[in-house]
């Protein structure tokens, strides 16, 4: 190991009286530390000839790995090709079929053809859920929230119809909850183009979480005619709107609350239990639909709200181009009413 004087000398390139060190000093000065140089090997002089020759007429295989390459890409290229007919082939046939139960189940803007669709079935959802997109497309945001709302007031009509008393409406960006008393009068105008001026025309509210419901609060009771008969009151359609917002933060701001009644004493962690989760998620947010529509052509939730799914009934069509369809809407109550639900057992 260097002395510290060696090393003083070597990082300022001057000895101890202070005199610059020359070139083959400071080589001097580390040579003893430096590994050493390595032997070369003497070979003969005729050797490096009969290495040359060998290494000129050495076989390199070039037939092989390019036959193996050929047929790799010919593997994949055929593989490809079966796959995009594959998918091509269920694409065309899904828009055939879907092409023609839409002119089958079509429902005119008649109520009637709507309950008529529905009565042939077992159940329908108590509480339905359909998922909505705000269109990045083409047109101003004008165009685009005006399209949201059209789609939202014939989801709303279709459910009104075939008797859904609950129905929420997820967007995910929340748009639809800038102006609850505009929305509400434009799917009460769709209802009107459905209904007409009849008497049966249902009742609707919306609500949104942490935001004042509009509307009636309560269905009307049962009213006696003239003749003692009992006159069936008008439906009554509920509609809730949600967005991302209310998804997982409404999870983080719960398990914030309980920590900190649990760190307050007001609230013993036993008591913290699935129960009073679920309880109080469906305060704050929504219940646990029974049926989740989804229109896009793929299953997308979307960051939808994740603790009320965990037993709903999901539908979507797949290869689905269509956008937001009446035979979709009906497939997927026809599905509801065929499914069973086992619930874990």
């Amino acid at each position: 190991m260097p002395s510290l004087r060696q090393t003083t000398a070597f990082h300022t390139d001057r000895d101890a009286q202070g005199r610059p060190l020359t070139a083959s000093e400071r080589e001097t000065l580390l040579k003893p530390y430096l590994p050493p140089r390595p032997q070369s090997k003497q070979h003969p002089r005729h050797e490096p000839s009969v290495t040359a020759k060998q290494a000129r007429f050495v076989h390199q295989p070039r037939l092989r790995p390019a036959l193996r390459t050929l047929l790799h890409y010919a593997l994949f290229t055929l593989i490809h090709a079966i796959f995009s007919i594959y998918i091509r082939c269920r694409q065309t046939y899904h828009v055939i079929i879907g092409r023609i139960l839409a002119v089958i189940y079509y429902h005119h803007r008649t109520p009637e053809y709507i309950q008529r669709d529905v009565k042939q079935l077992d159940k329908v959802p108590g509480h339905l859920s359909v998922i909505l997109e705000l269109d990045n497309g083409g047109g101003g945001r004008n165009d685009r929230l005006e399209t949201l709302v059209a789609e939202a007031c014939e989801v709303a009509a279709w459910s009104a119809c075939a008797g859904v008393p609950l129905l929420s409406i997820y967007e995910k960006t929340g748009a639809l909850k800038s102006s609850l008393p505009y929305l509400h009068r434009r799917i009460s105008k769709a209802l009107t183009s459905y209904y007409g001026s009849s008497s049966s025309k249902p009742t609707i509210s919306l609500r949104a979480p942490h935001h004042p419901s509009y509307s009636p609060p309560h269905s009307p009771d049962l009213q006696t005619s003239s003749n003692g008969s009992v006159v069936r009151p008008q439906s009554y359609l509920a509609i809730l709107l949600l967005s991302s917002s209310d998804s997982r933060q409404t999870l983080v701001d719960l398990t914030r609350t309980l920590a900190t009644m649990s760190q307050d004493n007001k609230l013993s962690p036993h008591d913290i239990s699935t129960d009073l989760i679920d309880a109080e998620i469906t305060e704050s947010v929504m219940g646990e639909p029974d049926l989740l529509i989804i229109f896009g052509d793929r299953i997308l939730l979307d960051g939808y709200p994740p603790w009320q799914i965990r037993l709903t009934e999901i539908y979507g069509v797949r290869d689905h181009g269509g956008g937001m369809g009446y035979s979709v809407f009906l497939r997927g109550l026809m599905r509801y009413a065929g499914a069973e639900m086992r619930f874990g057992r």
